[in-house]
Order: structure tokens, then C-alpha cells, then sequence
């Protein structure tokens, strides 16, 4: 461009980052302190947030984001790396923040002086739109302050974050436990090992033990290494015993280092400042401003602006000049035009323009118009580009423009028309009765469109007004003195009903005789839209009752087969067995849950003989592939396991003998505990976890008192029937396959070595205490959250590891007493094995005061609950 000038329509700070981002390779901009404060409509408010942040890398300030709905996009905070003050999300209505790329917030200003990071009533209080996700991926460090996540309705993620390893802050509002650094590094690592700390400096993590290697700064950024101070000004010389300059010195620009302050940006010590404090003044030295002497007060004294984009420059201003000015424009040479075309009043103030060598029109102003009040002004407008000068190069204003003056060239800058105006430039004349679309003159000459219903007119004027009661002619229909697209068909007027019209010759809308029958069709379909509605109303109650029915008629159908005790044959009267024998016909296998070492699980439904009723059910089928046991005759064995009934074993309901025989039990809805305990993990209280191992060791008491030996303990075969309640599964299934040989011998590549008892490897020998031995390694299993034991052992090597003396370790969740009794349980000895009984009582006592056996620290005070678990092998 070959000229500058001030433009006030739009303001912002878009070059002022770019212009940083060419100097420092980070685009860096600043931030607001609005609190929860609107700037105006949601539109407004959207447009000042784009403008402000879009390309922002580092934010000299604090980053607000409030009162803005779902329907925007905020792409453009993708950028941002690092805030230098706190991030408030508040009052929002959209579902995600992609501030993926944010590592550090320093907290230099905190929310409500405690806050760093502040997210609240993210949701509307009608709808279902809302903040769902933070979508902090890269936030690893916040230098001060604390964390406030509350009443956000629909947020997931956010609140099982371990903050504490991103709070720097001791005294921040958050205290959690989780550590994977060292001890030695304090919270900050690129390794597990004491030799991979990162530097001191950095924050936010690293990649490397060098300042160079820093995500982040914990102080300041020398050209890429963290260092705690910038380069100072002065140096001490060892040699002379002097203070001297230093020629590699750099000022601190918020975190960064510079060798050179900023536009708009002072020198005041080692630090670049916006502005002087009040005890100095701005003075020009070795090719920059710097702060120095007493400044009474300062003024705006400069102000380029190129593209909608503003620069604003303090300097010092005669303290023995006692006008006010509201308006100043001095020394600027590349100033050609003022651009003031939407100023219209000075309420306040008097005008000083002076020094801009290359300025013209603003003589042309008549700035009387725009002062308002009674009291006088005072202009000074000289030293700028000579009148005569303007006049011979052609700067003068256009020839549209009124005798009020003009702000700069063309028919745009004009203080008011000559003629007329349309959108904000003046013109010679409106289409009044030529050109597209027709218009008229409003109150102030303004150029205002005609209706699109008034019909365009040749030689003389389309419409008299705004609306289409203005038309001289319509364009397709009249109704009355309006002009219409077509006429009213039932509409309601309020008095006579509904009224309806059709279209005559002259194009005039004339009513409908009274005889017509549109209005009693319309009538008829107005009475047949609820007719209709009541009538599927009742259909749906009527299915409703019917389903009802049907439910009711299941539910008892399942109490009389689920929970009715029954003997299994003529031969066993006044035997309470629950299990029935079933026939194949009955059962119907739906899809496979799974498989061990006995047999295939599948999930299915029973449909008893003479029965409608499908009851869902698990069918397990056992078939021995030695080929050396039947099962289609009933044994002894079959009658204890179907006369067992305790609330921690599931219920056996039914037996269908054959070459394979199928074992039919309750269908657990919620699925093995072990599936339960790893998706659930971070939401188990330590409450749960000792129930459940009271309630395993009673079945297995319970299992004990009618001699029946588990053999397959562990947590895959217990079953949640609810959320409080666990049954222990696939009980005796061993001993329906060898009755009379208690040393068989797994084939099956899922062998359980990691849950047997030495004694059962070694020699075959299944007991009770033998079961001990696995309830140990179950509850190490729910202590670990599902971990498996041994984990990078090959179950080949899990004996000979076991003779060493070694067991599994410790889980990071129990204390000394809870492990203790596991270690109790893995005794070679089987005779000093705990019992069931004892087992129970012991998990008894401890579940009566959880925090002090299991260490999982629940949040129950804001949003969200926090634990820490692991599992591996350790040598003693």
C-alpha cells in the first residue's frame, strides 16, 4: 500500500501476534480478565474470542472462554501450548474444547485467587448439549494454583484425571497420591530410573536431561533452554571488581527471553513493560525506549493501524499542558488519512493532531458537529501536511460528500452525503425508478429497498415506504392494501374463524362463499388428528397391559423353576435337591461365552416342558476327552452338587445327562468379577472389595461343610449377581469327571497353574487347602484389579519359582495385615494354612474399617474419585 490509515470499525491484535511470531518463532497474545462478564450478543462475544486467539501459541494473560453456545467452532485454539495465567471455561453450551496442544498453565494470576484451571456450569439449564469432554491431552504442568471441575453435567474423563501429578502448587485445592517418576526427580521424568530426571528448569515434562529438552519452561526460555533468570544487564567482572554491561544481555518478555523488547513494549530494568511505572518516563536511548526519570502522567501518543488492526504507544507528554485531549494523533509519517468514518460525537475532550507529515483531509472536518455540550474545545491541528499541498496532489475530499468534510478519499469516508447514501457510501441517487432493486429515500437519505412484493415501475416510483402495504403495484396478489405471494387458506383472524380466499382477475385475493366445504373438510381433519391420537393412546395402553401380562406370567414362571426345591427322582423322597433333569429338547444354546479347562460356556434359554416361558440361563457342557467317563446316568455326586443352596454359590437348576453332560445355572447379567474389577477399577471402594472377599471365603466354607473340593478357584469363575453381591461357579465339576481318581492330570493347554497350591503340581493332591491357596491368589487378583499373577512367568516355570520360596508381590493398595493373610494362604505347608472360617472372620474384622487395610483414596467432595493399583513379580 502506498498509504496508512486509522480504520475504527474493527479492532484487534492479530499483528501484534504475528509480528511476535516473526521474532520469536511462537506467536504470543494476550489474554482478558473478564471473569464471567459478556461482551455483548453470543455472536460478539464468539467473534472477540476468535479474533483475539486465532494462531495464539502462548497467552500473556489468562485465557477465557464463557456464555458461548454449541453451535461455533473452536478450531482456532487447537495452537495454544501455554498460558501464563489461569484458563476458565464456565457458562458454556458446547460439548468439547480442543485445547489439545496446552501443556503448562504458570497460574501467574489465579481465579478467585485460588484457581488455575476453573470449569463450571458447562451445560444449559434446558437441552442436552454440554461439555463432555476437556480434551487436555498434553496438560502436564500447573506451576500455581489449584483445579476447580464442579457442576459440569454431562463431563466425562475430566474428573479421574491424577491431577496432583500436574499441580506443582502444595497448597492448590487438589492432594492425590499417584507417582511414576523416581523419588529423586521430583515429579518430573522421561524414565522410570533415578537417572532420568529431567532438568530443574523444565515443567511439563521433557524428553531428555538437558534445559534444551524441556516440553515447557518452568521460568524463562533463553533460545530454546530453560534458565532461571534471563541473561541480566550487568555483570560481575572477577578481574576489575566492577559491575559492566553485558553484551549478551536479554530482557524477560513474560516467560521468553529477548534480546530486543517488542513494538508497543518498554524497557524498564530487565523486564519489557507496557508502560512505564508512575515514578518514570519514556525516553529513547541506544535505538530503543526505555523507562527513566519522573513521568507525571502519560498519553496516548501514537497509533498506526493497518487492516483493522490497532497499536497503541505510550511516551511522555508536557506536564505543563493542562488540556485534556480525547483524541490525539501526533508523529506519524505514514499517516495519510484519519479513517474515522463511523466517529459521530466527542462527548468529551478536545482534539490534538499535529506532526504527521503526510496528513490530510482532516481540515476538511467541521469538528464542531461532533462535539457535544456546552463547553469549549480547543484544537490543535497544525504542523501536519500544508493544505495546499493535499489540494495539489488531489487529497481532497469526493464530490458525494457534504460540506461536513471528509475522513480520507473516496465516498465511504465522507462525515455525511451531499445527495444520498447506501450502506454507508454516498451516491449521486437511489434506484428510484430505474436499476435493481427499486428504493425509496428514508428520513435521513439513506437509500431503502421496496418490499420484493412491490412490482417494479417504469418512469415513476415502486413503493412509498418499507413494508408491502407501501407497493404503488403488486408484484403477484393483493389481500386488502397488502401485496402477497398468495392468498390467506385457513387462517385464523381471531373473530370469524378461519378465514379462506382465493385469487380473481384483477388479481385481488376475494373470500370464499360460505357455502364452500374446504372449511368442513378442514374441520373434519381437525376432528379426525385427535380421534386418531386417542385411539393409538389406547392401543398402546392395551399393548402395555398385555406385556404386563406376559411379565408377570415370566416372573412367576421363573420363581416356581429358579427358586422351588424339588427331589430329582422317585429314589431320593424327602432329599431337597433344587437342580431338575432335563431333557436336550428343553435347552437352546444362543452363543458362546467363553471356555476352560473343563468344558465350553454357553449363554441360552430353558424353556421347561409344557411351558412357554424362555428363562435365560448359562449352559455349561463337560465332556471328558479321555473318553473314560459317561455321564448319562445320575450319580451321587449330580445330587450334592443340585442339593447345595447358599447365597454365595450359584445355583445349580438343572442336569441333562448324555455322552456330554450340560450343567444348567442362573445367567449372571453382570459377568465374571474379573471382567468386573478391570473395567471398573477406578471406581471400586475399598468397602466392595472386602465384602466380597468375606462373601467368597463363607462359599467356600459353605462348600467345605458338604465336602465338595473347588480345584478351579479364581476370580474368572466367580459371578457377580449384582453390584454388592459375588457366587462362587464351577464348583465339583473336577470330581464329575473323576469320580474315583483324585491325581488327574490336566491336558488342556489352560491348565491353572499360576492358582494351584505347590502340592497340587507337584503330586496331584487337591484338598481344602489347597483351595486356600487359590482364594490367596484370588484375592491378589481383586486387589491388583484383575492383574495376572506371575505375569512373565511361563506357567512351566511357576513350580520351581514357588520351591525358590518366591511369591507374588505386594498390591500397591493393601497394607502389611492384607497381605500377610495372603501370604498366609500360600504356605508350603498346607496344615498352617488359614481355614475358610478363619479367612471369613478375618476379612470380617477388616471390612468393618476399610481406609485402614486397603489405601484407595476416594474424592467424594468435588467431581472425581481417585485410586492407584499395580501388579508384578517380586523376589522376596
Amino acid at each position: 500500500h502506498t498509504h496508512t490509515h486509522i480504520h475504527t470499525e474493527a479492532l484487534s491484535v492479530t499483528s501484534y501476534c504475528m509480528f511476535l511470531f516473526s521474532r520469536f518463532m511462537s506467536v504470543v497474545c494476550p489474554g482478558t480478565q473478564n471473569g464471567l462478564s459478556s461482551t455483548g450478543s453470543q455472536e460478539n462475544q464468539y467473534n472477540l474470542t476468535k479474533d483475539r486467539y486465532d494462531g495464539c501459541e502462548i497467552i500473556m494473560g489468562n485465557l477465557e472462554i464463557t456464555q458461548i453456545e454449541s453451535n461455533w467452532d473452536f478450531s482456532f485454539l487447537k495452537t495454544i501450548r501455554e498460558v501464563t495465567g489461569y484458563v476458565l471455561i464456565a457458562m458454556n453450551h458446547f460439548q468439547e474444547i480442543p485445547l489439545g496442544q496446552l501443556r503448562v498453565i504458570r497460574g501467574n494470576s489465579l481465579y478467585e485467587r485460588r484457581f488455575a484451571l476453573s470449569v463450571f456450569l458447562n451445560y444449559p439449564k434446558d437441552g442436552s448439549n454440554g461439555l463432555r469432554q476437556l480434551g487436555l491431552a498434553n496438560l502436564t504442568e500447573i506451576l500455581e494454583g489449584g483445579v476447580q471441575i464442579i457442576n459440569n453435567k454431562y463431563l466425562s474423563y475430566g474428573p479421574w484425571i491424577y491431577w496432583q501429578d500436574i499441580i506443582r502448587d502444595n497448597n492448590g485445592p487438589i492432594s492425590l497420591s499417584k507417582t511414576v517418576c523416581a523419588p529423586q526427580c521430583n515429579g518430573r521424568c522421561f524414565g522410570t530410573s533415578p537417572r532420568d530426571c529431567c532438568h530443574t528448569e523444565c515443567a511439563a515434562g521433557c524428553k531428555g536431561p538437558l534445559d534444551v529438552d524441556c516440553f515447557a519452561c518452568r521460568h524463562f526460555n533463553d533460545s530454546g533452554a530453560c534458565v532461571p533468570q534471563c541473561p541480566q544487564t550487568l555483570i560481575y567482572n572477577k578481574q576489575t571488581f566492577q559491575m559492566e554491561t553485558n553484551p549478551n544481555a536479554k530482557y524477560q518478555y513474560g516467560s521468553i527471553c529477548v534480546s530486543q523488547c517488542p513494538t508497543n513494549f518498554v524497557v524498564d530494568g530487565s523486564s519489557c513493560v507496557s508502560a512505564c511505572p508512575p515514578d518514570k518516563m519514556e525516553v529513547e536511548r541506544e535505538d530503543q525506549r526505555q523507562c527513566d526519570n519522573p513521568l507525571k502522567f502519560a498519553c496516548i501518543s501514537n497509533i498506526s493501524l493497518t487492516n483493522s488492526n490497532i497499536f497503541l504507544v505510550f511516551c511522555p507528554f508536557p506536564s505543563s499542558n493542562e488540556r485534556r485531549f480525547s483524541l490525539m494523533v501526533m508523529r506519524i509519517p505514514t499517516l495519510t488519512s484519519l479513517g474515522l468514518r463511523s466517529l459521530r460525537e466527542i462527548s468529551d475532550g478536545s482534539v490534538y493532531i499535529s506532526q504527521n507529515a503526510n496528513l490530510c483531509y482532516h481540515h476538511t472536518v467541521k469538528w464542531s458537529q461532533l462535539f457535544r455540550g456546552s463547553r469549549v474545545r480547543l484544537n490543535n491541528l497544525n504542523n501536519n501536511r500544508p493544505l495546499a499541498e493535499c489540494v495539489a496532489e488531489g487529497r481532497v475530499c469526493d464530490p458525494l460528500c457534504s460540506d461536513s468534510g471528509c475522513w480520507g478519499p473516496g465516498s465511504d469516508q465522507c462525515l455525511s452525503c451531499r445527495n444520498y447514501s447506501r450502506g454507508g457510501t454516498c451516491v449521486g441517487s437511489c434506484n428510484f425508478y430505474t436499476g435493481a432493486p427499486r428504493e425509496f429515500a428514508g428520513p435521513d437519505g439513506e437509500c431503502v429497498a421496496c418490499h420484493p412484493e412491490c412490482k417494479r415501475q417504469s418512469g415513476k416510483a415502486s413503493c412509498t415506504g418499507l413494508g408491502p402495504d407501501k407497493c404503488v403495484a403488486c408484484a403477484n396478489l393483493r389481500d386488502g392494501p397488502y401485496c402477497m405471494s398468495s392468498c390467506p387458506t385457513g387462517v385464523n383472524d381471531g373473530q370469524r374463524g378461519l378465514i379462506f380466499k382465493y385469487p380473481n382477475r384483477e388479481g385481488h385475493c376475494e373470500p370464499c362463499h360460505h357455502n364452500c366445504t374446504q372449511g368442513g373438510q378442514i374441520t373434519g381433519i381437525a376432528l379426525g388428528v385427535p380421534a386418531g391420537l386417542i385411539f393409538c393412546l389406547v392401543l398402546f395402553f392395551l399393548g402395555m397391559l398385555y406385556h404386563r401380562g406376559l411379565a408377570i406370567r415370566r416372573k412367576r414362571a421363573m420363581r416356581r423353576y429358579l427358586e422351588s426345591g424339588e427331589p430329582l427322582g422317585p429314589g431320593e423322597k424327602g432329599t431337597k435337591v433344587h437342580a431338575r433333569i432335563l431333557r436336550p429338547s428343553e435347552l437352546k444354546k444362543i452363543k458362546a461365552l467363553g471356555s476352560g479347562v473343563f468344558g465350553t460356556v454357553n449363554k441360552g434359554f430353558w424353556t421347561p416342558e409344557g411351558e412357554t416361558v424362555k428363562i435365560p440361563v448359562a449352559i455349561k457342557t463337560i465332556q471328558d476327552s479321555s473318553g473314560r467317563q459317561t455321564f448319562t446316568e445320575i450319580t451321587d455326586h449330580m445330587l450334592s452338587m443340585g442339593s447345595l443352596d447358599h447365597p454365595y454359590i450359584v445355583r445349580l437348576l438343572g442336569i441333562c445327562p448324555g455322552p456330554s453332560l450340560q450343567l444348567v445355572t442362573q445367567l449372571s447379567s453382570q459377568g465374571s468379577l474379573l471382567q468386573h474389577i478391570r473395567h471398573h477399577k477406578n471406581s471400586l471402594a475399598p468397602q466392595r472389595l472386602l465384602n466380597w472377599c468375606v462373601q467368597i471365603a463363607k462359599g467356600m466354607f459353605y462348600l467345605e461343610e458338604h465336602c465338595m473340593v473347588h480345584r478351579n478357584l479364581a476370580a474368572r469363575n466367580i459371578l457377580l449377581k449384582n453390584d454388592y453381591q459375588v457366587q462362587i461357579s464351577d464348583y465339583g465339576v473336577a470330581d464329575l469327571l473323576y469320580p474315583d481318581d483324585k491325581k488327574y492330570v490336566y491336558t488342556d493347554t489352560k491348565t491353572p497353574i499360576k492358582w494351584m497350591a505347590l502340592e497340587s503340581i507337584l503330586f496331584r493332591r487337591y484338598t481344602h487347602q489347597s483351595d486356600v491357596w487359590s482364594y490367596g491368589v484370588t484375592v491378589w487378583e481383586m486387589m491388583s484389579f484383575g492383574a495376572e499373577p506371575y505375569a512373565s512367568v511361563q506357567p512351566q516355570e511357576v513350580p520351581s519359582l514357588l520351591e525358590k520360596g518366591e511369591r507374588l508381590s505386594q498390591p500397591h493398595i493393601c497394607t502389611i495385615d492384607v497381605y500377610m493373610v495372603m501370604v498366609k494362604c500360600w504356605m508350603i505347608d498346607e496344615n498352617i494354612r488359614p481355614t475358610f472360617k478363619e479367612l471369613a472372620s478375618d476379612f470380617t474384622r477388616m471390612a468393618r474399617d476399610p481406609p485402614r487395610y486397603l489405601v484407595i483414596k476416594v474424592r467424594l467432595s468435588s467431581s472425581f474419585i481417585l485410586f492407584k493399583s499395580t501388579g508384578c513379580l517380586l523376589r522376596p
